[in-house]
């Protein structure tokens, strides 16, 4: 039986403190309010469901070949990061918006898990530690993604619900507030190198 204790406060921390998903729900509601943001964050569930099963179902293998996969998978998630930081930085409210440049869709959030080295490493680091050396039916191992994709789904639309909340303020601010959390998404990408 895993530490049942370690395994809920990494999955808390991990899962509400600031990444990829987090910021760019916050940054869809607070463009285009929380309800058409939604799409995004069922996308990013969706998404981690998916890295979450492979992360289970491949876990010891992908374990093996971490030391060679680790710095590719860097590069380019902190790539796409840094691409984030720049379209969000470069932003404008909601209502000056081109249409098809926009951020907050489904398929963006389901993307956005494929290239999100947190969401990577957590998945595999959470199977490696917590699941697999404890639960092997593939039933089981669904379950533990079900529920950890809805623990994630939870995440980013408290930070989408906080966007929302204070979308009159950040459309009247949205150049500071477009700084703010472009300078959060580049620490986000420089700290996958530190």
């Amino acid at each position: 039986m895993p530490n049942f204790a370690a395994f809920i406060s990494y999955v808390f921390v991990t899962t509400f403190t600031p990444g990829p998903n987090n910021i760019m729900s916050m940054s869809n509601a607070s463009r285009y309010g929380l309800k058409k943001s939604l799409g995004f964050n069922y996308g990013v569930s969706i998404g981690f469901f998916i890295v979450l099963m492979l992360s289970n179902l491949f876990s010891y293998s992908l374990y093996e070949l971490i030391p060679t996969i680790k710095p590719v998978m860097t590069v380019i998630g902190a790539a796409y990061i840094f691409y984030l930081a720049w379209k969000t930085y470069k932003s404008k409210p909601h209502n000056e918006v081109d249409e098809s440049k926009r951020t907050n869709t489904f398929s963006k959030g389901i993307l956005l898990q494929f290239v999100n080295p947190k969401a990577i490493i957590y998945g595999i680091t959470l199977s490696a530690t917590f699941i697999v050396p404890y639960y092997k039916s593939i039933p089981i191992l669904a379950l533990f993604a079900a529920l950890l994709s809805v623990i994630a789904l939870l995440s980013t639309v408290t930070w989408g619900l906080f966007g929302s909340v204070f979308q009159k303020l950040m459309e009247k601010n949205y150049k500071i507030i477009n700084a703010v959390m472009a300078a959060l998404l580049v620490y986000s990408g420089v700290s996958l190198f530190l």
